[in-house]
């Protein structure tokens, strides 16, 4: 199909199904992720979902977190910092946990089970980050925490991969490579805060010198692309350094009118395209063939991340209302989930009949977490 035609069509889509679920009382996010399932490989298989839309999809995703960086209240942001580290670290040690016993109790060798607990533990906060800055729960404490959270538990979820890589390959953990792993996270985030931040806040101000159209907003993105760069470089997630981008372009003047801008660049392009796109990877087709032990290990991927975060969440203060908030923020799964267990094919340790343990996961997690979401800020 033509990449034009797929996109009017991914567009079309994304807004007559947001606009529907809105309708009926859920968030936006949830129709574009089932309209996606319909017109994806799923259902109807009308759009192919060519590499050009994919790209697109990636910028979608980062300019979402860019713009969660920009609605974030820095001084509550500032507040959550140990609390989040409670809630990620707890939300990463529950999962992995239950993940292991359950696939040691179904027969699982002890390295296989150890991939399957691992690819428990990584939260993928893009839904979530879309259903909470829709309810405009973003720049809440809760919303706060998990975000902060996230980027805790992408750091956690590189350091359980390398850990079970070098268990697979080598049969031993070398703890150098933990080392350099914790010393490029804490180099990435102190070069960004400290030198960032100044850097950042000249760069807009000359900018504003500049007599074109939209300078300041173009330099704004400039920033945003060259930070989720440099933290793919770290061995972060690009999404992590544009969600750093947009907490320092937030500290600086004029952020107002830079974030009024993005609004309208993500949520008339990029936004619905990475939301919708979720819906067209998602292959239903495989609850149907995944077995009682998909189903089980996806109950657990759900109950782990209410249990270790609402505890951590609870350790920390949090209301039970607000904990079990946190809980289910953190509960969808996605691109590391799927990196682990495509690692864990490559290493020989899971089978491709084993794949679809964890996809069955990913589809279970990233359809229930509106619903949950929507049920618990509705309660809470």
């Amino acid at each position: 199909m033509n990449v034009l035609l797929e996109l009017a069509i991914i567009l079309v889509v994304a807004k007559l199904f947001g606009y529907l679920m809105v309708k009926l009382g859920f968030p936006a996010a949830l129709g574009q992720l089932i309209g996606g399932i319909i017109i994806g490989p799923s259902l109807l298989n009308i759009v192919e979902y060519s590499q050009e839309v994919r790209f697109l999809a990636e910028l979608g995703v980062i300019i979402l977190l860019f713009l969660a960086g920009l609605e974030t209240d820095v001084e509550e942001f500032k507040h959550v910092g140990l609390s989040a580290f409670i809630v990620a670290t707890m939300g990463v040690f529950v999962p992995f946990l239950l993940g292991y016993l359950i696939a040691i109790v179904y027969g699982y060798r002890s390295l296989a089970a150890l991939f399957l607990g691992g690819i428990l533990t990584a939260t993928s906060v893009g839904l979530t980050t879309s259903i909470l800055m829709e309810m405009k729960k973003l720049r809440t404490k809760v919303g706060t925490t998990i975000l902060a959270a996230a980027i805790v538990d992408d750091v956690l979820g590189i350091i359980i991969l390398t850990i079970l890589v070098a268990m697979s390959s080598r049969g031993r953990v070398e703890i150098f490579d933990i080392e350099i792993i914790l010393a490029e996270v804490i180099i990435f985030f102190l070069l960004g805060i400290f030198i960032g931040h100044p850097i950042v806040k000249e760069v807009l101000m000359l900018s504003e010198k500049i007599t074109l159209p939209e300078t300041v907003t173009t330099f704004a993105i400039v920033i945003m692309l060259l930070f989720a760069y440099l933290a793919e470089k770290f061995q972060l997630a690009g999404i992590t350094g544009a969600y750093l981008a947009g907490l320092l372009v937030s500290m600086s003047e004029g952020s107002k009118k830079v974030t009024d801008k993005m609004m309208t660049i993500g949520y008339s392009l990029f936004i619905p395209i990475f939301l919708v796109s979720i819906g067209i990877e998602t292959d239903i087709k495989v609850l149907a063939t995944a077995g009682v032990f998909a189903i089980v290990y996806s109950l657990i991927a759900i109950i782990g991340k209410i249990q270790g975060c609402g505890f951590g969440a609870l350790v920390t203060k949090f209301k039970p209302a607000e904990a079990l908030q946190v809980g289910i923020g953190m509960i969808p799964r996605m691109e590391v989930a799927l990196i682990i267990a495509n690692v864990g094919l490559k290493e020989g340790i899971l089978t491709r009949g084993t794949l679809a343990i964890p996809v069955t996961m990913v589809v279970v997690t990233t359809l229930v977490t509106p619903f949950l979401l929507k049920l618990a800020f509705s309660r809470g």
